[in-house]
């Protein structure tokens, strides 16, 4: 601000605030100097949501001593970092080969956003690249994170989720998808070879390749029952 606009800025606070008015001639000439060597980097408003006059209204409404120019100013810088911490330097459109004019636009671009001649620079967000359309589709694609060949070869080591695996492919049902009765196994575990005893007591539980024909006609039951795809 220069003079002028400082001498209106106490004006304001004098018309808010009678206690600050300076009758003698000698005083009020100081205190317009100290306002404006405090003030004078300061900016009477800003298109950037900065202006003087709300500052002060606010001051003198929260507190009960007159207001000082130093107020204003530390209000003023508060306003600055904000900006400054909410801005991204922009990419800028100099050479990059030439280091000076480089440094000379981001500073310039800093200095547009700290004096509210512009708005911060806002990180971009992670949606904001370039659509895909396609790329919910490439999963389905994909289809098994196993491929078939790795698949083969670990079927002897796993022969009821092969056993499971190839009865779907042939239409049949999904017989680990049902818990079994006989064994008590859970869904998608595999059924266990139980032994009956002279004395009534169930032993053993060695995994059986193919599930027990109660699990099967349950899996079978819970087919029919399921809506068409």
């Amino acid at each position: 601000m220069d003079r002028r606009e400082v001498a209106a800025v106490l004006t304001y606070v004098g018309r808010l605030d009678p206690r600050t008015i300076r009758t003698d001639a000698g005083e009020a000439r100081d205190q317009l100097a100290m306002w404006h060597e405090l003030l004078g980097d300061v900016p009477m408003a800003t298109g950037q949501g900065w202006d003087v006059r709300e500052i002060v209204r606010k001051r003198i409404v929260t507190s009960p001593y007159p207001i000082l120019p130093a107020d204003v100013a530390r209000e003023w810088q508060a306003h600055r970092r904000d900006r400054l911490a909410r801005h991204t330097d922009p990419t800028p459109a100099a050479d990059p080969d030439n280091p000076q004019a480089w440094r000379a636009e981001l500073l310039a671009a800093r200095d547009a956003v700290a004096a509210g001649q512009a708005a911060p620079s806002a990180h971009r967000g992670i949606t904001a690249g370039r659509h895909r359309p396609g790329l919910k589709d490439q999963p389905a694609a994909v289809g098994s994170y196993i491929p078939a060949a790795v698949r083969a070869e670990l079927a002897p080591y796993r022969p009821a989720r092969a056993a499971r695996e190839a009865a779907i492919t042939a239409g049949g049902p999904d017989v680990l998808g049902v818990p079994c009765d006989w064994c008590h196994a859970d869904t998608g575990e595999p059924c266990r070879r139980r032994r009956i005893t002279l004395d009534g007591t169930a032993r053993g539980n060695a995994p059986r390749a193919t599930a027990h024909p109660g699990r099967f006609d349950r899996a079978l039951a819970a087919q029919a029952k399921a809506p068409a795809a």
